[in-house]
């Protein structure tokens, strides 16, 4: 089974320091196959026998614990959910090659409750946009994600879910990478 695993909050301002080469290493160790990371915010694609999605999360976050002594949060998709997520973007008029980075997907840990879904609504101000589908959150912050109130910390915060989230770009790159 082909994976995604997205690592929240390392080699942010210095802080859960994570080389990728030393990440690869261990997924390898892991006995994890064909691994590739992409970029220094902790993606990684690879292949697992286990068809448990959170098999696969609890064994990565326990051995990040025992490897570097610290916590990471990780959000696992399939290639096909991944896939699904690349399908289903809510923003059809939006010019993804332009707006690449503003445009973001919040990966959450479990799907949020409806009533908190509609009490995250009041904090989006237009221009933004946010949707969320099922266990991703849709985003377009046109002024910049930097400048948006719609962090990942407040999603989580706001929806009570971990969370992690990665501009467009990334998105379909590691999609490209998955196939």
């Amino acid at each position: 089974m082909k994976y995604i695993s997205l690592l929240r909050g390392i080699n942010v301002s210095g802080q859960k320091k994570v080389v990728m080469s030393d990440l690869k290493t261990l997924y390898e160790a892991l006995g994890f196959q064909n691994v590739v990371t992409y970029i220094q915010s902790g993606n990684v694609i690879f292949e697992a026998t286990s068809k448990s999605k959170t098999n696969v999360k609890d064994h990565i976050e326990q051995a990040i614990k025992k490897n570097y002594s610290f916590h990471v949060p990780v959000e696992i998709r399939t290639k096909s959910e991944l896939e699904a997520i690349t399908e289903n973007i809510p923003f059809r008029s939006i010019n993804v090659s332009e707006d690449g980075t503003k445009v973001l997907v919040t990966f959450l840990s479990r799907r949020p409750t409806a009533v908190k879904v509609g009490e995250l609504q009041q904090y989006v101000v237009a221009p933004e946009k946010l949707v969320v589908k099922g266990t991703e959150v849709y985003l377009y912050c046109p002024n910049g994600y930097g400048t948006s109130k719609l962090s990942n910390n407040f999603l989580e915060q706001k929806l009570g879910v971990e969370a992690t989230t990665r501009n467009w770009k990334s998105v379909l790159k590691l999609y490209d990478l998955s196939v």
